[in-house]
């Protein structure tokens, strides 16, 4: 079973928080913490690494857009995801420009919201801004680093981290030892001269 996707969900709106993360957990994809404003918002991110932030732009505390780009300044990378009221293009630009990645405009189709949150979680596994949780060590591709709760570094070489990516990234469960000599050594088993 592949770990759930942790989700941070920011609205001020309590009844809006609480039947998103039913329905995102239900999904049985995510785990879903709830911020009501953006101090605690903020508090969060330093706490915990999440995969995806979803983000409403009318906070009690301050813009959506601000607290964005303090996230983007604190050294969030995971994909940000930007809830309005307002539709113009003012506010999508403004918004994107903040740091965020996508923009959704209320009220919203719950499928459409998972679509777009699942191609953002694709397209982030393949960036470089990665970071991955494997059980009690969190996963640095791009610093080809593993680090463990205590914050002790373990230090990869580049086949290593090769490996944990193609087996963080599989989805078949057991991977068989020819298709991880394939994909990671590019043997092939075939070729005899």
């Amino acid at each position: 079973m592949a770990q759930l996707k942790k989700i941070l969900l920011v609205d001020d709106d309590e009844d809006l928080r609480e039947a998103l993360g039913e329905q995102l957990v239900m999904t049985e994809d995510f785990d879903v913490f709830e911020a009501g404003n953006g101090a605690e918002a903020m508090q969060r991110v330093k706490d915990t690494i999440h995969d995806l932030v979803i983000l409403d732009v009318g906070l009690p505390d301050t813009d959506g857009r601000e607290l964005c780009r303090l996230m983007r300044k604190q050294g969030v990378k995971a994909p940000i995801l930007m809830l309005t009221g307002h539709d113009g293009d003012a506010d999508t630009i403004l918004g994107l420009d903040a740091g965020a990645n996508d923009y959704i405009t209320k009220p919203f189709k719950f499928p459409v919201l998972l679509a777009r949150i699942r191609a953002q979680l694709r397209q982030h596994e393949q960036s470089e801004d990665a970071v991955f949780q494997l059980g009690p060590y969190t996963f640095k591709p791009a610093m080809k680093l593993l680090q463990t709760e205590d914050d002790k570094k373990i230090r990869l070489t580049e086949k290593e981290t090769n490996i944990l990516k193609f087996l963080y990234r599989s989805t078949e469960g057991v991977v068989p030892r020819d298709v991880l000599l394939h994909e990671v050594w590019g043997y092939n088993a075939g070729v005899t001269t």
